[in-house]
């Protein structure tokens, strides 16, 4: 498929084309031709001259080209939180550290430089999207725009106050206006965030239910994370949180289960018949020791499955190579079954199957003509990538994001030969060291 010449601006042409749709595809040789921020054309390198004269070309003689990858799962502000309280357990890390240092210094100011020091390392590790869900979602939105970067906002919701809402009405109204003030942004979308069944009560679910469907947005909640939230989901409510979300109307094809490691078969079965996604999040999930998820019989079940960083504070990188390769090995070894992750499908976790969960599969997540120039050049050709033998194979067994050259979105570069381009890495530094200094008194 092909377009006028005229409407051509950029030609990419790389030793490799990984276009992730059809499932394990690779062509060699190959060139994408981009125009108004899209993909005109997928073509061999040897026709790119002839069909599209005089259109500037960029050639990368040892890179896979990708589509830009697909954070399911973070909270990009809390990266001035990485490595603040590590090695604990998922409730005392909330109680006793995270949400009395968000509660001391969380602000429009913090979010926003927060949010611009996520976005920097995420465009230097291919990644083109993320779904937030933090406080202050516009001056996230505000970052990413700056930034040059895609996001699906969240609409955050928690019962207790913070500097950003006094109760959950004021939470949903202030997101509500967030939206309304950017939702003609062509690189932001929305989803509505509950932040876990146990801080979003039954009432406060039952209205996010009617503005998802209203708006025609995801729902993007944390669940079934911890044995415990379970335990006090059946202490307080008399059922596991899954069938309380089911019984409020929660679960559908627009549900985000995030992490997803402690699900019966039964419930499997449920977000299966559904439509309903998981976010997948294996390097937090170990971190603070949360479990294994069932990746495999999700999988074997039909649930769409992306992958997720979760936050810095919790990982402590926002890097998609690292949880691909995780989620693989993870996977095998869970079901000592080598074949139960394969190495197409985890890329497919981290771009198309994660750009699906969050309606945008029709605009990212694959290299198809039409869709949006949102794309990532991986270098395989170092010493320690030779040989290659299966470009997919490299890009989640042996490539790391220190490995990615290039990222666009829409067809703008926001990363050169690893130099980011609307982001002064200088600045971004100085201003993490100024947020260090007045949080590290209380770390």
């Amino acid at each position: 498929m092909s377009a006028p010449s005229a409407a051509a601006e950029q030609i990419i042409e790389a030793r490799y084309v990984v276009p992730v749709e059809p499932a394990g595809r690779v062509l060699e040789r190959h060139a994408v031709v981009v125009g108004a921020g899209r993909i005109l054309a997928l073509l061999p390198s040897e026709e790119v001259a002839h069909a599209y004269p005089g259109v500037p070309r960029l050639r990368l003689r040892d890179h896979a080209l990708i589509p830009g990858l697909v954070n399911l799962h973070t909270h990009a502000a809390m990266s001035l939180m990485r490595g603040l309280a590590d090695d604990l357990p998922l409730m005392e890390w909330l109680n006793r550290h995270i949400w009395p240092a968000e509660g001391k210094h969380v602000s429009g100011d913090f979010v926003h430089d927060g949010t611009l020091l996520a976005c920097a390392e995420m465009i230097r590790g291919g990644i083109t999207c993320f779904n937030d869900m933090y406080f202050f979602p516009e001056q996230a939105g505000r970052a990413v725009l700056t930034a040059g970067m895609r996001a699906a906002l969240g609409i955050i919701c928690i019962e207790f106050p913070t500097a950003y809402a006094s109760d959950a009405q004021d939470y949903l109204h202030k997101g509500l206006a967030t939206r309304d003030a950017l939702k003609h942004e062509p690189t932001l979308s929305f989803c509505m965030a509950p932040h876990a069944p146990y801080t979003v009560s039954d009432r406060s679910f039952e209205q996010i239910v009617t503005y998802a469907g209203e708006l025609e947005i995801p729902i993007h909640v944390h669940l079934h994370e911890t044995e415990e939230e379970i335990r006090e989901s059946v202490a307080r409510f008399g059922v596991r949180p899954l069938e309380r979300l089911r019984a409020l109307g929660v679960v559908g094809p627009g549900l985000i289960a995030v992490h997803g490691v402690h699900l019966e078969p039964s419930e499997i079965a449920l977000l299966r018949a559904t439509g309903s996604h998981v976010a997948h999040c294996p390097s937090s999930n170990l971190k603070l020791a949360s479990g294994v998820a069932p990746v495999s019989a999700l999988l074997e079940t039909g649930v769409g499955v992306g992958l997720g960083s979760d936050g810095a504070a919790s990982n402590n990188r926002l890097d998609l190579f690292e949880e691909m390769r995780l989620a693989a090995l993870l996977a095998k070894g869970a079901s000592r079954r080598p074949t139960s992750l394969p190495a197409e499908r985890a890329l497919a976790m981290a771009t198309l199957d994660a750009a699906r969960a969050l309606g945008l599969d029709g605009e990212i997540g694959s290299i198809v003509p039409g869709k949006s120039a949102d794309l990532a050049a991986v270098n395989l050709g170092a010493l320690e990538m030779s040989p290659c033998y299966h470009p997919i194979s490299h890009l989640v067994y042996a490539a790391g994001r220190d490995q990615v050259t290039h990222t666009w979105v829409r067809g703008r570069p926001l990363l050169e030969e690893r130099r980011l381009t609307t982001l002064d890495a200088g600045e971004l530094a100085a201003k993490a060291a100024l947020w260090q200094q007045r949080i590290a008194p209380e770390s």
